[in-house]
């Protein structure tokens, strides 16, 4: 049976040619694109989470229209269907908490200053490879000959020198503190090893202590610690200045 003129027209025009064309495509082509589509390289442009791992974040609080029901996704009553605060983080309904039922650790890892570096430490033998014989070594001369690298709350920490390793050049080495080790070979080696003062741990009774002194001197405390602080800026200054010309 021969088709009307109408449906004759149209296939043969070019939009029902393309449409025939479409219309034959192999089923075995779709699949294979599909197939590449799954087994494409991972790129930063297709990139998604695993299936089932994200889900949508209820929206509380929306009324009706937030498909909570009349609760709005807080429950019948009770503590955390209220408005403002909820419980805090930790509580536990009275009991002892978990956070005070496990036993406190020591040092730097509970947080106490007993686990915290005291002194900044150089051994024997990087004095041994970056000194001459008859120099004086001090932390400033470690930290110019690169020994330490050190910043934030270790630079204000002084210095102490281990014994690893061996000493044979005649040193004068300046630090708070020495090792045993250190010392014994230390002298056995000729050089000197001088102990430099520390500063003196602030307290409230020394503290005190000095406001007393000074009130009984006819002298006032604050302005005694500025008058320091200002000769030390401008000793400092001057060093700087002598040290550019």
């Amino acid at each position: 049976m021969q088709a009307p003129l109408a449906q004759r027209s149209f296939l043969g025009s070019a939009l029902g040619k393309a449409g025939a064309a479409r219309a034959v495509q192999p089923l075995r082509a779709v699949r294979l694109d599909v197939a590449a589509a799954e087994t494409e390289r991972l790129r930063l442009h297709n990139l998604s989470p695993q299936k089932g791992s994200r889900r949508d974040e209820k929206r509380k609080g929306r009324g009706y229209g937030g498909h909570q029901g009349g609760t709005c996704g807080f429950g019948n009553r009770g503590q955390k269907a209220r408005s403002g605060p909820s419980v805090r983080p930790g509580f536990e309904g009275g009991q002892t908490p978990l956070y005070r039922r496990l036993p406190k650790l020591r040092g730097i890892a509970g947080g106490m200053a007993a686990g915290l570096p005291k002194y900044v430490v150089v051994n024997l033998s990087d004095l041994d490879k970056s000194f001459e014989a008859g120099e004086t070594v001090n932390l400033e001369a470690v930290k110019a000959k690169g020994l330490l690298n050190i910043s934030g709350r270790d630079s204000q920490l002084p210095l102490k020198v281990l014994g690893a390793g061996e000493l044979s050049k005649a040193l004068t080495i300046e630090a708070a503190q020495f090792s045993s080790s250190a010392s014994e070979k230390i002298t056995a080696a000729g050089a000197t090893a001088s102990m430099v003062a520390q500063r003196k741990k602030w307290t409230r009774k020394a503290h005190e202590k000095a406001v007393r002194e000074m009130t009984a001197k006819g002298l006032d405390y604050k302005k005694e610690i500025a008058k320091q602080k200002a000769a030390r800026a401008a000793a400092k200054a001057k060093a700087a200045a002598a040290a550019a010309n």
